[in-house]
């Protein structure tokens, strides 16, 4: 167990080192060709991506805008593509070799379940939560759902995320590291903030409304 762990900890910090150099190196490219391998299940953590490219931002190395941007496009193809196997594929297909392409049959399981639960409306919400995220394409293939509509919900759901943690690595400044120590515990943490900042949103709105 001590051992499996200690590879593990290795392999995620080659992991961590290669999404740095390659986003030093490349800029927005860097960002982009992350976000994609990330969106279609790929497993390069969107905290470590989005940390780095804030800090680049703090740094003056990078311009906010479009490092948005390019997380967003980036993982918009990488969705289409986790989509699009799902679409052709089918769920026989994805189970039989997704241990070739880095999926994860629990992982799997639980977006899913999402999908299952919420339908299409699972693609826009489940961008703010861990492991779901990464996974929920394929439900939404398998479902055969417009793929004009499962584009939308994307976007839209991936906008908010890709802002949040951009901005928190350009706050966090020399820190930034601290976005990807924390992990999934940090993209909980940004999913609470968006959604409580979206419901004062919508309640000063509607109290302004009430006034009027």
């Amino acid at each position: 167990m001590v051992e499996y762990e200690a590879k593990e900890a290795i392999v995620a910090e080659q992991v961590f080192q290669i999404v740095i150099d390659y986003i030093t190196l490349w800029g927005y490219t860097g960002i982009f060709i992350g976000m994609a391998l990330e969106s279609a299940c790929i497993p390069v953590p969107s905290e470590l991506v989005f940390g780095f490219a804030g800090y680049l931002v703090y740094r003056g190395k990078l311009d906010f805008t479009m490092s948005v941007i390019a997380g967003v496009s980036g993982g918009l193809l990488g969705s289409i593509v986790a989509y699009l196997i799902g679409f052709y594929g089918g769920q026989p297909f994805v189970t039989k070799y997704g241990k070739y392409m880095f999926l994860s049959k629990k992982h799997l399981d639980t977006a899913q379940r999402w999908f299952d639960r919420y339908g299409l409306k699972a693609t826009f919400f489940s961008r703010l939560l861990p492991i779901v995220r990464t996974f929920i394409s394929l439900p939404a293939g398998f479902a055969k759902v417009n793929l004009g509509k499962f584009i939308l919900y994307t976007v839209l759901g991936s906008l908010p995320w890709t802002v949040a943690l951009i901005y928190t690595g350009q706050m966090l400044g020399e820190n930034w590291r601290e976005l990807n120590t924390m992990g999934h515990e940090a993209s909980l943490i940004v999913a609470i903030l968006l959604i409580a900042f979206a419901g004062y949103y919508f309640w000063k709105n509607r109290t302004q409304s009430g006034q009027n």
